[in-house]
């Protein structure tokens, strides 16, 4: 019921047509669905060379994006446009819990989280971009690297498995 309430209103928002607001139902587009794909991979690229040159800063962004493209991607895919990005995590929760996507919890949780320090993934982008931290510690950086490059990889091949 919560994914519910929560996709609903998401909707509602999305229909207000503002930017940043929402999900809106829209035709399937492949198209935008593959450039999304795309971005996913490049900010994996991104990841890599922000992290070979020690600007562990910009890697929490750039894996977080990874991921949040790939998602983007899925809902292109099948018929949804996001402008939010709880809204894209909670449609994706939504429609695995219908039963219309088949993704194991464990990569929403990987999103949402890292799972060792149990930290949101969201807010450790937020905290590494706003604050005047330069490094995040090593750990913590591979962490986030690996969930994201495993994360990107599962949702092309859930998207290539979509009809």
């Amino acid at each position: 019921m919560q994914f519910e309430n929560k996709f609903e209103w998401c909707l509602k928002q999305g229909g207000k047509g503002e930017k940043h607001k929402g999900l809106k139902k829209i035709e399937p587009d492949l198209e935008e669905a593959e450039k999304q794909i795309k971005k996913a991979l490049s900010d994996l690229d991104t990841m890599t060379y922000l992290y070979s040159g020690k600007k562990t800063d910009w890697v929490a962004s750039a894996a977080f994006y990874a991921m949040y493209h790939s998602l983007l991607a899925i809902l292109y895919k099948i018929g949804y446009e996001s402008r939010n990005q709880e809204c894209t995590i909670n449609a994706i929760e939504y429609f695995v819990e219908r039963k219309i996507l088949k993704i194991d919890k464990d990569y929403i949780k990987m999103i949402r989280s890292l799972q060792e320090t149990k930290e949101d993934a969201k807010s450790i982008r937020e905290d590494m971009q706003y604050s005047s931290k330069t490094q995040m510690e090593n750990n913590r950086c591979i962490i986030m690297m690996e969930n994201a490059k495993k994360f990107v990889e599962k949702m092309r091949s859930v998207l290539e498995e979509l009809t």
